[in-house]
């Protein structure tokens, strides 16, 4: 399986809450939501950073389609690195200390950068699978989340229709980087990378949202209990996204075996603000 010869990968660059105050909870004010997607956003932008450097370093050489694929793939980046970045001070502006958090994910980042650049490169395709198999379940049934009636819930409507679009990127420069190795290698790398980044990913996630839940005085065994039901109860995000988890296992694994791309079209005309152009 391979990327779809009919995908389209739409650069658009759009804004959101530019001069508009955010709630304090503003997941409907529930501070366990508001919590653990307000973790996710102040991992972005350090995160998409490393992802564009890594997919970066096996540019050169790639098909003149890849090549223009992880072009797109690093324009749409560099943009939900900036908004999350004003979401983030949003989040700060309605009271949240991200400081710490972000000392923290910094530091996940610059380990990172210190291993070899194809494990780098092994690291994005293992968290693109986790924005990708996100962005499926917040298109398809949003309030595996928060109930997304609120004007934050744009911003992520936007970023899971880009991460949809461009989720085999990453992966078919990894396969690209690795097309002289045995599969049996390629697969091992890839596995091994999935299981440790699964691991830490759900622990500094729910890690960073419990220290937003303490800034609001939810502390202890009982925010320790609330943000694992919230995942893997109800709503359950984390439990309902287990079976797209197991497939990237499976021999024969592509991101795009599963084609989602009929979601991007129920939302698509609201961030129609730029195409990537021809060529």
């Amino acid at each position: 399986m391979a990327a779809p010869n009919d995908l389209s990968i739409t650069v658009r660059d759009s804004r959101f809450g530019r001069g508009q105050a955010m709630p304090r909870w503003w997941c409907n004010g529930d501070p366990v939501a508001t919590a653990w997607m307000n973790s996710l956003s102040a991992s972005f932008p350090r995160g998409e950073a490393l992802f564009i450097d890594s997919v970066k370093a096996f540019r050169d050489g790639a098909p003149a389609k890849l090549e223009r694929e992880i072009r797109a793939f690093m324009q749409q980046e560099v943009n939900h690195s900036r908004e999350h970045l004003a979401f983030n001070r949003a989040a700060s502006d309605a009271g949240y200390d991200i400081a710490g958090v972000d000392a923290r994910i910094a530091a996940n980042t610059d380990l990172a950068r210190t291993r070899p650049p194809i494990v780098q490169l092994a690291v994005t395709i293992a968290l693109e699978h986790f924005t990708a198999m996100f962005a499926h379940m917040f298109l398809k049934d949003p309030k595996a989340f928060f109930d997304p009636h609120g004007p934050q819930a744009a911003i992520w409507r936007w970023h899971a229709i880009e991460e949809i679009e461009h989720k085999g990127v990453a992966y078919d420069t990894f396969l690209h980087a690795t097309r002289d190795w045995p599969r049996r290698r390629r697969w091992m790398l890839k596995a091994v990378i999935m299981l440790r980044i699964t691991r830490r990913f759900i622990h500094h996630r729910s890690r960073d949202a419990l220290d937003f839940m303490a800034q609001d005085g939810i502390i202890g065994w009982r925010a320790k209990a609330r943000i694992a039901w919230y995942l893997f109860g109800k709503p359950g995000a984390l439990r309902r996204i287990f079976p797209a988890w197991l497939a990237y296992f499976l021999p024969g694994f592509h991101p795009w075996n599963r084609d989602d791309r009929a979601l991007i079209a129920r939302y698509d005309s609201a961030f129609a603000d730029a195409a990537m152009p021809a060529e």
